[in-house]
């Protein structure tokens, strides 16, 4: 069935009215007509179950028939705050990968190393939610506006908090660190790595230096190994 994403949708409401882009895709791409049942959420937890009222490829509208709430990630909460790639693609395959595996909010994260600074923010939205839809499920993570390294650690107010670090000092696993049933935070850095002075400054912050393994891995896959382990440690995958 075909999930739509509509943000204002409220779980009380009876009837849905697709914005036009919406409208434009349920009819002139996939040609639903009127009684086609469709799945539809706002992007907060609620999943709603409808049928096709009206189809026009500019204002579509469809009666709720049923509603569900599925919260992402019962238990716990993860917050991954990465350097955005220097060839964006690769940043916006991290976001879709992560989307999909299950995290809450993601920062792009801004480092003395970055190689990339500026970021086309319409676009990384569209990607989460393409990402939401093709995983069926009901929550869009939260994208910040990049955020650099010293306001983020300043700022961050979880139960834990891990800097991914490829210092051959570091010791301990985020496999072996990380609790279940806790609100998380992690950093990945560049291709650079975190400088001395930044990882110094995160220690005063409270941040704990881990491993995502042996292997040395680029930016996108160190960051999802980060959200895979977190959602393996919650039994959420």
């Amino acid at each position: 069935m075909h999930l739509f994403y509509l943000p204002d949708l409220q779980p009380d409401d009876t009837m849905a009215h697709f914005p036009e882009e919406e409208s434009a895709h349920a009819v002139r791409v996939l040609r639903l007509n009127v009684g086609d049942e469709v799945l539809m959420t706002n992007g907060k937890g609620w999943m709603f179950t409808a049928a096709i009222a009206v189809s026009h490829p500019k204002h579509t509208e469809a009666q709720i028939v049923a509603k569900r709430h599925l919260p992402r990630n019962a238990g716990f909460h993860l917050h991954l705050a990465v350097a955005p790639t220097k060839n964006i693609a690769r940043f916006e395959w991290f976001l879709e990968k992560a989307c999909e595996i299950g995290v809450d909010e993601i920062t792009p994260l801004l480092c003395e190393h970055s190689e990339r600074q500026k970021l086309n923010m319409e676009r990384l939205n569209r990607v989460l939610i393409a990402a939401m839809k093709q995983s069926q499920t009901a929550v869009l993570p939260l994208l910040h506006l990049p955020c650099d390294i010293q306001t983020l650690a300043l700022q961050c107010e979880t139960q834990q908090k891990f800097v991914g670090w490829c210092n051959d000092h570091t010791t301990g696993a985020l496999f072996d660190r990380v609790q279940p049933d806790n609100s998380v935070t992690v950093l990945i850095g560049p291709e650079g790595d975190f400088s001395e002075k930044e990882i110094n400054m995160l220690k005063v912050n409270g941040f704990q230096p881990v491993s995502m393994g042996r292997q040395r891995l680029r930016t996108e896959t160190a960051a999802i190994v980060a959200c895979c382990t977190v959602n393996i440690k919650n039994n959420n995958i």
